[in-house]
């Protein structure tokens, strides 16, 4: 996946591109299809805000999350993108299966043996 990190107002220090990179591992542990993702960050006097944009196939999530701290708004940040991947996922999984699954099986055993 191709990670960009942007600041606005705020230089993107080596810890701060490290710690995203190591949050975003949780999420890419998760669905491994995301195409790229894009983070922006900004100051604004005391108020510190995280954006992110992730592409997967068929699909754009969003995301921003705003703190005292620019560490917890990351935090805050990744917390939300993982609920809307998880989300996501569970859409991308067939939830039908196939004849013979569990139901199927109750069904046969529900009913009585036929004797002849």
């Amino acid at each position: 996946m191709q990670l960009s990190i942007t600041g606005q107002q705020l230089e993107v220090t080596e810890s701060l591109l490290g710690y995203i990179t190591e949050k975003m591992e949780r999420i890419e542990h998760y669905f491994d299809h995301m195409v790229n993702s894009h983070f922006v960050l900004h100051v604004q006097k005391q108020t510190h805000e995280a954006e992110a944009t992730l592409n997967a196939p068929g699909k754009t999530m969003h995301a921003n999350a705003k703190s005292d701290q620019m560490y917890v708004a990351i935090d805050t940040l990744i917390d939300k993108l993982d609920t809307q991947v998880r989300k996501y996922k569970q859409k991308q999984v067939d939830h039908h299966k196939s004849e013979g699954g569990v139901s199927a099986n109750l069904e046969s055993q529900l009913e009585p043996p036929v004797e002849t």
